[in-house]
């Protein structure tokens, strides 16, 4: 699998002045495996150290910081001497070695021929009192399941990524069915590397399932293993209730629907552990549409989404024949996975998550994007559906710059706004040429 992430480690490898790298992630969104593959395609050699199996390497590091005995001590793990120029040294599941991860401090300051990229849970690394983070001396990237643009190229469909990176429209358009077929099929796969491998050696939906029914009950697993005891329950509860979350019609959180009489205080820790754990993404709503979009957001008043679009379908048990062909009872819970989409789509180019809606809820955008000094307000559509009386609503209140419909429908655009299709949206916005040209 290509995985659009290995572009900033090469430039990470590139840069003069270069701090350790941490790759953080939900588990099973492939950071073990960009990792191994970064140092095979682009290091000489690279020696792999798992924290979670390799008590040994823990205790070199709980003694104190020489470097010239952590070095020493690595080699003897790999078995070799290496070349600090020409090797990539990998810490997987950092989070289980606290003094490790301190270490990389030391690495920063005194050490800077090492290549050095980590990996691990972020919310492990903040359960450790009484060690140091590295702050300042360390770079982070974050890894997601793989975007749509990513399953394209693994299932063998690249050619139809060129015309989306050209942004030739025209040839877009042209294969839109196709497009569309095959956002559907997303929907139903996701972007977690181990279904959509699974999918192209099997192109079996029931295995594929299987797969993703293994990975709710992992991740359920890690609950009982990794969070406190205390909090178990209301976190298997919260995450339990998105689907039911999502499937109401203006989809913002209610505690009444995760427990009867539930209130805030009793579950902000549940869910503080999920957004942690980068198992959940939420969406804060604004009331005024201004720069900078943090400072007008509500933080009692949300969307929650899932880690990956499958993933959601798994959840509410949905086949396959349902979402590629439809289904008259379907209707509504289609426009909540088009929004996890979007949701999922955005966060993965780097983009923070804000709707934005009036107190009474009588007008609502489903997505505010925040690009140079505009704010673009998006209004999703599950289907071809193209009213777009919110926007339109929104756009005679604010007069944006730019304001984008985004749908199962081509590309076009119109005096007031542009159609962009839901399987391009997250790489036009990405495009200031493409803003320009509205």
């Amino acid at each position: 699998m290509e995985r659009l992430l290995m572009q900033s480690l090469i430039r990470w490898k590139g840069k003069t002045h270069r701090k350790p790298l941490i790759i953080h992630g939900a588990r099973q969104v492939g950071k073990t495996w960009l990792m191994k593959e970064f140092g095979k395609q682009y290091f000489e050699d690279y020696i792999y150290i798992s924290f979670d199996n390799n008590a040994s390497l823990r205790n070199i590091f709980e003694l104190d910081y020489d470097l010239n005995r952590i070095v020493s001590a690595l080699k003897i793990e790999a078995g070799r001497g290496f070349n600090p120029a020409r090797t990539l040294i990998i810490f997987d599941e950092i989070q289980e070695a606290p003094k490790a991860l301190a270490s990389l401090k030391y690495f920063c300051e005194s050490e800077t021929q090492y290549f050095i990229i980590a990996a691990g849970s972020l919310l492990g690394m903040a359960l450790h009192e009484g060690t140091s983070f590295p702050v300042g001396k360390v770079e982070f990237l974050h890894l997601y399941p793989l975007n749509f643009r990513e399953y394209l190229m693994a299932i063998g469909e690249k050619e139809l990524v060129n015309p989306v990176c050209r942004q030739d429209y025209t040839l877009i358009n042209a294969y839109h069915s196709k497009y569309t077929d095959l956002l559907r099929r997303y929907y139903y796969v996701g972007g977690m590397p181990e279904a959509v491998q699974t999918y192209i050696d099997t192109e079996d939906m029931g295995e594929v399932r299987k797969v993703q029914k293994q990975l709710l009950l992992y991740y359920e697993n890690d609950f009982s293993k990794h969070a406190p005891k205390e909090q178990i329950p209301r976190i298997r509860m919260v995450w339990n209730s998105i689907p039911a979350q999502l499937a109401k019609e203006n989809r913002k959180f209610i505690y009444g629907i995760v427990r009867e009489g539930a209130r805030a205080k009793d579950y902000e820790i549940a869910i503080q552990w999920l957004s942690d754990y980068g198992l959940i993404h939420k969406s804060y709503r604004v009331q005024k549409p201004g720069i900078p979009l943090i400072s007008y957001m509500e933080q009692s008043v949300f969307k929650m989404f899932m880690l990956d679009v499958g993933l959601l379908a798994a959840k509410t048990n949905l086949s396959a024949k349902t979402l590629l062909e439809g289904n008259q009872i379907f209707t509504e819970f289609k426009g909540a996975l088009t929004e996890q989409f979007v949701a999922q789509e955005l966060t993965a180019n780097g983009m923070e998550l804000y709707y934005y809606s009036t107190e009474n809820s009588s007008a609502e955008i489903d997505f505010i994007v925040q690009k140079n000094e505009s704010i673009i307000p998006i209004e999703v559509k599950s289907e071809e559906n193209l009213r777009a009386q919110s926007l339109r609503s929104y756009c005679r209140k604010y007069s944006p710059q730019y304001a984008i419909r985004s749908s199962m429908s081509a590309f076009r655009r119109e005096e007031w706004m542009t159609n962009v299709p839901l399987y391009i949206l997250s790489e036009y916005l990405q495009s200031d040429e493409n803003l320009l040209a509205e």
